[in-house]
């Protein structure tokens, strides 16, 4: 069994493809509900998708390779054709999936170094494939042993503790673009976990007018309890962008929900008084044609890149420790990996023995008829005798190579050399984990 992980993210991929790939929980639960329904998946035992504002990525357990096979799941799950997909993917099996997972987990493949909220969305992708029944023994065991170690990565480092989400960052830029944020009115378009670390990240830099705008106003009013905000519904939008200095775009909408038409009437009405507008949304928020509309400035979640610098500088001292967690939980689930080549060879092994022993058991039965209970019974325990001790050798060193790097390399000589079929299915032991 493999391991297979095919996806993009930030590096790979600009977010004007990253929004088409997006997956909403519905979405993600109609795509995994696909396998094992003809949808080119057969042979692939397990999957989970991991969809965020910065990733998709695909990870399957299959018995052979199944790159091309999600590189179109994925082409077809979200209607954009493989051409213009596959240059921006990246593949990773085995051990390579493993510690790739276990980085995202930790927060050390995310856009701000050590975010928090990733183990969050590796959480709630497990949970999604587990109610689809998508996700098997295997992928189960690998996104546990991920979510732990990104759990002690957080709680034995330093790599989260210093504000650098990208909501905090979102702020951090509203700093730079009004010269007084105090007085500044901030609209935050969204009331999910994203707005609400802006309007966290807002009032601890002092910002003192903050409107909240939601679809249901009942979302908006529990954050806006919280922080002491203003609220309204997507009705008020147009008057929300007439009045604001800066508004900060944050919905989980599948369009964009504010249009040049809008700012355009919004800024025709500000008498010259400039607007920034920051989208952190994925899908975008924001119309990115906007941006040509004068004294509008406009950033979306990759322009954040630019203002990275210092968040990641405050935690770099901590990646060295990390990846030091990384590597020993890494190497815990390769040894548990490895094996899986070496558990279903030995009870094969075993089973191939035990057949031998009592077929030629029964012969011997059949040609000395006259034997007494005690005299087969102390001829069956010495043949059993016999293969335990003919097998112990053997099992006794694929066990210990099951952990090393080599341990496929010897399951598959001795299959080959007891004649043994190759054995997929998972030790009963595992599979109930």
């Amino acid at each position: 069994m493999h391991i297979h992980c095919l996806g993009l993210n930030h590096t790979t991929a600009p977010i004007t493809l990253r929004e088409k790939l997006d997956f909403g929980d519905e979405a993600l639960q109609a795509a995994l509900a696909r396998l094992g329904c003809g949808s080119g998946l057969d042979h692939i035992a397990e999957l989970v998708i991991l969809s965020t504002c910065n990733r998709v990525e695909l990870y399957a357990a299959s018995n052979e390779s199944a790159f091309d096979s999600l590189e179109t799941f994925l082409s077809e799950a979200r209607d954009f054709p493989v051409s213009e997909l596959h240059p921006h993917l990246y593949q990773f099996m085995d051990e390579e999936a493993i510690q790739h997972l276990m980085k995202v987990a930790a927060g050390l493949d995310s856009l701000v170094v050590g975010e928090p909220q990733i183990l969050g969305q590796v959480t709630h992708a497990l949970e999604l494939a587990r109610g689809q029944g998508a996700a098997g023994p295997l992928l189960n065991r690998l996104f546990r042993a991920a979510i732990h170690a990104g759990k002690r990565a957080r709680t034995e480092t330093e790599i989260s503790r210093n504000p650098a989400s990208v909501s905090s960052l979102a702020a951090s830029l509203c700093q730079h673009a009004h010269p007084d944020l105090k007085t500044a009115e901030v609209v935050v378009l969204g009331a999910g976990e994203m707005a609400e670390l802006a309007v966290e990240a807002l009032r601890k830099r002092g910002v003192e007018k903050i409107l909240v705008v939601n679809r249901t106003l009942e979302r908006a009013r529990g954050l806006a309890k919280r922080w002491n905000a203003e609220t309204a519904t997507f009705e008020s939008l147009q008057d929300a962008l007439t009045r604001a200095d800066i508004l900060i775009a944050s919905t989980g909408a599948p369009h964009t929900l504010i249009h040049p038409e809008m700012v355009h009437a919004a800024m025709e009405r500000r008498l010259q008084r400039s607007l920034v507008l920051i989208d952190i949304a994925v899908p975008r928020d924001i119309d990115p044609e906007v941006v040509d509309i004068p004294h509008v400035r406009l950033y979306d979640i990759d322009n954040l890149n630019e203002h990275l610098e210092q968040s990641l500088a405050e935690r770099a001292v901590e990646v060295p420790r990390v990846e030091s967690i990384l590597v020993e939980e890494q190497e815990k689930f390769v040894g548990f990996f490895n094996s899986l080549n070496m558990l279903p060879l030995i009870t094969d092994l075993r089973q191939r023995a035990e057949t031998i022993r009592q077929n030629e058991l029964e012969k011997t039965f059949r040609r000395l008829p006259d034997l007494t209970e005690a005299e087969r019974a102390r001829i069956e325990a010495l043949t059993q005798a016999l293969v335990k001790k003919i097998l112990d050798a053997p099992t006794q060193r694929l066990r210990a190579e099951a952990g090393s790097p080599r341990a496929p390399e010897y399951a598959e000589v001795a299959r080959a050399l007891f004649n043994l079929t190759d054995g997929q299915s998972y030790p009963a032991s595992f599979a109930a984990d």
